[in-house]
């Protein structure tokens, strides 16, 4: 029955009081919307600063786009939904797998949960490969900008998107992938007024261009505008990011800094006794080389473990090592999907695994990643007050739907212009 409270993996929701607009900006280090409203370029978003809610949280780690968009949605950390990273190892078979396929997923979304109790959800992304996990067991519309000209009513909910929204369907590596989704979401919003709506965009300006650049003021002014447009139309909108972004390279020469972790630990103890994993790994990877700040290590013989993270800790550059229960212990995550060893880097430090494997001739600017502890801090901002939210408590991005939906305190004038 609609308009009940909704209970998903352990919380309760309450039934959204006026169309909700959950946006996840991929790779929005929180100086980007610093710099975006210094210089004037955010009015809307420097109004809800004033007078709605501007929160910092943290996010998971390993700081990915799969985990932390999945976290988001089902309101947990990977440790219930499973899903470790963008890619992982599997030693039971012995492949390297992406973890984009529902079917590593071990918990319900509250999209889909909502979608059952008979609200109208709408899901829009970036890059396909996050759609189906976004959309696993709903029954909407869900689809992405990548491959919009492809939808369907039978698979995606929807048709005739590219001539609803009006653009052509942009390169994948482009920042007009984001501005699709926001296009298509004002344009669904007017037309079908959902009761929830989620839009997960891409970080491809965020790995190339530095807080307060021109090119990222530009964009945060873009999504600004759409947000202003959703707001107008009574929405409550809320925002959070999968991952901060930071500089991984030297400032002077622009090179990229890197620790290839297989190579070093096969000069340490012998090679084929280590699988060096990098989870940041997906089918999109010219614009950050499959380098990131987290990695982790299967060891054949685990006898080596002891010697392997003494010597792994005593790099310049390393952040820390971490046994498998230590570090699924300490960053929520599943111990079977996790190898027997965790390395970060340090701020502006990548992981590699050997230097033949990685092609780095897509990075066509001074590289920017993410992926340890460091790219943890993101933006949490809704438009409307969360009084009853405490001002000190630490907070979660996956917590975003809770208070949202939970907290915020919707007014007359909202309502109706929500109606």
């Amino acid at each position: 029955m609609t308009g009940i409270p909704i209970s998903v993996n352990g919380r309760d929701y309450a039934w959204p009081q006026v169309p909700l607009v959950v946006v996840c900006i991929d790779g929005s280090e929180p100086a980007y919307m610093d710099e975006a409203v210094a210089a004037g370029r955010m009015p809307w978003l420097t109004g809800v600063r004033e007078n709605g809610t501007n929160r910092i949280a943290d996010c998971v780690v390993p700081s990915f786009t799969n985990p932390n968009n999945i976290s988001i949605v089902t309101g947990t950390p990977p440790s219930v939904h499973g899903i470790s990273g963008n890619f992982f190892y599997d030693p039971t078979t012995g492949e390297e797998v992406m973890m984009n396929d529902p079917k590593f997923m071990r918990c319900d979304t509250l999209l889909a949960k909502f979608a059952d109790a008979g609200a109208k959800v709408v899901v829009i992304t970036a890059k396909d490969k996050l759609r189906r996990q976004l959309g696993n067991k709903l029954d909407g519309v869900c689809f992405s900008s990548e491959k919009a000209d492809e939808a369907t009513l039978e698979e995606n909910g929807i048709e005739g998107v590219v001539e609803l929204v009006g653009m052509q369907v942009p390169s994948v590596y482009s920042a007009e992938l984001s501005e699709f989704i926001f296009a298509a979401g004002v344009k669904i919003m007017r037309r079908d007024r959902p009761n929830i709506m989620y839009l997960s965009t891409t970080d491809y300006i965020q790995h190339k261009h530095a807080p307060g650049s021109p090119v990222a003021n530009n964009f945060y002014a873009m999504m600004d505008s759409y947000w202003a447009q959703l707001d107008a139309l009574g929405c409550t909108v809320a925002l959070t990011a999968d991952h901060g972004m930071n500089a991984k390279h030297d400032p002077d020469s622009g090179d990229v800094n890197v620790i290839y972790l297989q190579d070093m630990i096969d000069s340490w103890i012998g090679p084929g006794k280590a699988r060096v994993i990098l989870p940041i790994t997906d089918p999109y990877v010219v614009h950050h080389g499959a380098l990131g700040s987290y990695a982790t290590v299967y060891l054949a013989d685990k006898v080596e473990q002891a010697t392997v993270i003494e010597k792994l800790s005593s790099q310049d550059g390393v952040g820390e090592v971490l046994s498998n229960a230590e570090a699924c212990a300490r960053f929520e995550l599943p111990p079977e999907r996790v190898g027997d060893i965790v390395v970060t880097g340090e701020r502006h430090m990548t992981l590699g695994s050997s230097v033949d494997k990685h092609d780095l001739s897509g990075l066509t600017e001074p590289l920017r990643s993410h992926g340890g502890p460091t790219e943890q801090k993101v933006p949490l901002v809704v438009n409307r007050a969360t009084p009853a939210l405490s001002a000190d408590a630490p907070l979660r991005n996956f917590s975003v739907f809770d208070i949202a939906l939970n907290y915020v305190v919707v007014s007359e004038q909202a309502r109706g212009a929500a109606e």
